[in-house]
């Protein structure tokens, strides 16, 4: 007879919108263990598998902690309650747990206290034992029997305070008839109950011992604080709306470039301070999803899409909201996995606003066997493409606007965009590669110029800093032969350094901050970007490394920027000590630019 040996869950705690998955070990008959489902219209020895997922309501009032959800609360801050801020925010599971947060849970007192001030002083009551050095809030321990709705003052949190139930004993909800079940907004504070039985394919009854697992509480999908397009000129675009709700002009439009950090990368061992439901790849895919498409970009350049991913998850779910996708895989003469988890560039677009003409398929690993077939001895070959080869890749899209800003000046005249989206190798002691890839890669953009009067957008995850000598290719157009990237050329493939240069007119987006208007929050941005680079102070943040890697680069001739994604804050992101974060998905940050194509005179 058909017989469960184990049953489990992957991810420790559920998530709103993320899939649970119980593995379910069996031993059929003849002695052997499968974890496949066993159906009733595929029955093995006349029995098959039958799965209930319950929701649990129990007669305790529970209060959530506001910064780990899945804990109950033992703590609450007074001031929140007196300032009336969102009952939920006051909660904390323990004194360390407030503690840590105290930084940036101050926050809201003093944006509280600023507002009490603009209606009468009441900051001292309320705020002033909140400020001094050294203290912190004054708490109070809750007993699971005591009601947060009381302490509430008729506010409505963010985490349901309480969970119900009735005549004082549990009651369960039966939720689901399926193996995988997708969490609601109403099993947010809830425990899930799972039941996995044998039973007679025929008679439908039970047969044998009924295996259950119980979830942690089901928490809400953590959110971060939405990021706004800034405007260069400080006012709104004719057309332009933030990103919320926000519609392009019919002269400009959006790039975004994201690193999204392959599953296959990971690895608790490298980002151990993230939870670990968080870093599972069934909740991460949705948070990546909600935040790409709340971004609205008409263009998106996603780098270290698993192959697996893109096929399964990302293709199929950008369709459908109206993007066309492309998708170049890394080479494999160097990973030694499974091919479904190589990763690679994937490039979407909005079908409403491009259409696609060209694709360009960049290799650096073929680029690399021609190099050596030219330049080095036999003798040395084998190892200057150990060197070289690296499976590195760039995927180069032209695509024809949907949208005409020519006018009376060109009617009729098509516009195009050429898009290339890279992943440069990441070994930090290979500089000479690194420069090689970025260098052979704006070869190949210079043969498409020169054959298409087309704006040219380089985007991607460059794994080289500002100042370094890719960077400096990408944007001054030149290498400087003394610079000490050079020095690392044991191949000797960047001599003479004076072939080092391009001749597209690229400037880097997030360089024209410094351009912003004048107010605070132009001044909190610029205060984001390193003064002697012109970059961003970091698009990379991890608790071993943090600085930029990521750039979108654009033909200054025929674009010019109209606005940019906000930068975060580093002290934001160090609250949960790096990236990724229950928060943000990646241990990388998107960036996104709106341009503007600028119109052409006959000539």
């Amino acid at each position: 007879m058909l017989t469960v040996l184990r049953v489990h869950l992957p991810s420790d705690i559920p998530i709103v919108g993320c899939e649970l998955t119980p593995y379910v070990l069996l031993r059929r008959p003849d002695k052997s263990v499968i974890t496949d489902d066993v159906l009733d219209s595929a029955p093995i020895d006349g029995h098959a598998l039958r799965y209930k997922w319950y929701r649990i309501q129990s007669d305790k009032k529970v209060a959530i902690c506001s910064v780990h959800p899945s804990e109950q609360a033992t703590l609450q801050c007074l001031g929140c309650v007196k300032a009336k801020i969102p009952v939920a925010k006051s909660y904390h599971c323990s004194t360390k747990c407030f503690s840590d947060a105290w930084q940036h849970h101050r926050v809201l007192h003093e944006r509280a206290a600023s507002a009490v001030n603009e209606n009468g002083n009441e900051e001292e009551e309320v705020f002033g034992r909140f400020n001094n050095a050294g203290s912190a809030v004054v708490n109070t321990s809750l007993p699971p029997s005591q009601s947060a709705g009381n302490l509430a003052n008729g506010v409505t949190p963010l985490y349901p305070a309480t969970v119900a139930q009735r005549n004082g004993s549990e009651t369960w909800f039966e939720v689901a008839r399926s193996k995988t079940y997708t969490p609601t907004a109403d099993d947010i504070g809830h425990v899930l109950k799972f039941e996995c039985v044998v039973v007679d394919a025929e008679t439908k009854l039970p047969v044998g011992h009924v295996n259950t697992i119980l979830t942690s509480r089901v928490i809400p999908a953590p959110s971060p604080t939405p990021r706004h397009l800034i405007s260069f000129s400080g006012v709104d675009i004719p057309g332009h709306l933030d990103l919320d709700g926000r519609i392009s002009s019919s002269e400009s439009f959006t790039v975004l470039s994201y690193n999204i950090l392959s599953d296959a990368y990971a690895s608790s061992e490298i980002y151990n301070y993230c939870p670990s439901w968080a870093l599972s790849w069934t909740y991460r895919r949705q948070n990546l999803l909600r935040e790409i498409v709340g971004y609205r970009a008409d263009i998106v350049c996603l780098q270290e899409v698993q192959n697996d991913h893109f096929e399964e998850f990302f293709a199929p779910e950008l369709d459908k909201h109206g993007y066309q996708a492309l998708y170049k895989r890394k080479t494999a003469e160097v990973f030694g996995g499974n091919i479904n988890t190589i990763d690679g560039c994937a490039t979407f677009f909005r079908r409403d606003r491009f259409s696609h003409v060209k694709k360009y398929e960049v290799e650096f690993n073929k680029a690399a066997q021609s190099l050596t077939d030219a330049l080095v001895p036999s003798a040395q070959k084998k190892a200057a493409l150990s060197r070289l080869v690296k499976d590195n890749v760039a995927l180069i899209v032209v695509l024809e606007a949907k949208f005409s800003n020519q006018g009376v000046d060109n009617p009729g005249k098509r516009q195009l965009v050429c898009v290339a989206n890279t992943h440069v190798n990441v070994q930090q002691e290979l500089k000479d590669v690194k420069l090689w890839q970025v260098h052979t890669l704006l070869k190949g953009l210079e043969k498409i110029a020169a054959s298409a009067d087309i704006p040219m957008l380089v985007c991607g995850d460059f794994n080289s800093v500002p100042g370094s000598a890719p960077h400096s290719l990408l944007a001054a157009g030149k290498v400087d032969p003394l610079h000490p990237d050079l020095q690392v050329d044991p191949l000797g493939i960047l001599r003479p350094t004076t072939k080092l240069t391009h001749h597209l007119p690229l400037v880097s987006a997030y360089s024209g901050i410094g351009r912003l208007g004048v107010g605070l929050g132009f001044e909190l941005q610029r205060r984001r970007i390193d003064p002697t680079t012109n970059e961003p102070l970091f698009t990379n943040c991890t608790r071993d490394f943090i600085g930029t890697h990521d750039y979108i680069f654009y033909s200054a001739d025929s674009l010019t920027i109209e606005s940019l994604l906000e930068l975060l804050d580093e002290d934001s992101l160090r609250k949960d000590t790096a990236l990724p974060s229950p928060e943000w998905s990646s241990d990388h940050i998107a960036l996104l630019a709106e341009f503007h194509c600028k119109s052409r005179t006959k000539h």
